[in-house]
């Protein structure tokens, strides 16, 4: 299975990733984008999306092997990874880490980010929330200037508002070692077929 951790930058994800990883064990591969090369000077959406389809090819090898990959750390949205072209092959499962504006604005302060940057975060953030629940929100948001591989006629304008769904954590006052545990308590509950999961083929009617 391709287990995916969705979230605007800021959220926590490889935070939460890091506290995951030894809970999970060896049967759980925890990678993100910049694990798979080459990586570009300026990253773009198409290099993102490009770089996806590297990405389901892995877990795919490790499914056939009855392991699976943690994609936590980048800011990816579900409906990129699903439109993947060989997303079809393998099951999906989906997390957004989610974080109110009062705690996002808090750490990327932290960070020291650009104040002029301020409304995209958020913008972005406030985006991913409607994505969890309606595919068909703002579908520009990624399909422009996008690879043009991508298969977004598996969502995109299609009727499967009755099988898009994904699990929200909600990690606005989670210390690093419960967001941890809870991610890793919802990659088991995904394989084991006890939290939302997009099922290889589930687009089709």
């Amino acid at each position: 299975m391709l287990l995916v951790v969705s979230g605007v930058s800021g959220s926590g994800k490889t935070t939460a990733r890091w506290q995951a990883t030894p809970l999970l064990g060896p049967e759980f591969e925890p990678v993100e984008l910049w694990h798979f090369p080459p990586l570009p000077a300026v990253p773009t959406i198409a290099w993102r999306q490009e770089t996806l389809e590297r990405v389901v090819r892995r877990a795919i090898e490790l499914d056939a092997d009855g392991r699976h990959l943690l994609l936590a750390g980048d800011p990816v949205p579900a409906g990129e990874v699903l439109a993947a072209p060989s997303a079809n092959r393998i099951d999906i499962a989906v997390c957004l880490l989610d974080v109110d504006a009062a705690t996002l604005n808090a750490r990327l302060d932290e960070r020291r980010d650009p104040p002029e940057l301020r409304p995209l975060h958020l913008g972005f953030a406030d985006w991913l929330r409607r994505h969890a629940t309606d595919p068909q929100y703002v579908t520009e948001a990624l399909t422009t200037d996008c690879w043009p591989s991508m298969r977004w006629e598996r969502w995109i304008d299609a009727d499967v508002a009755d099988v898009w769904a994904m699990t929200v954590i909600d990690n606005s006052q989670l210390s690093p070692a419960e967001a941890g545990r809870q991610l890793a308590d919802w990659c088991r509950a995904a394989v084991a077929g006890d939290a939302p999961v997009f099922r290889r083929g589930w687009h089709l009617r």
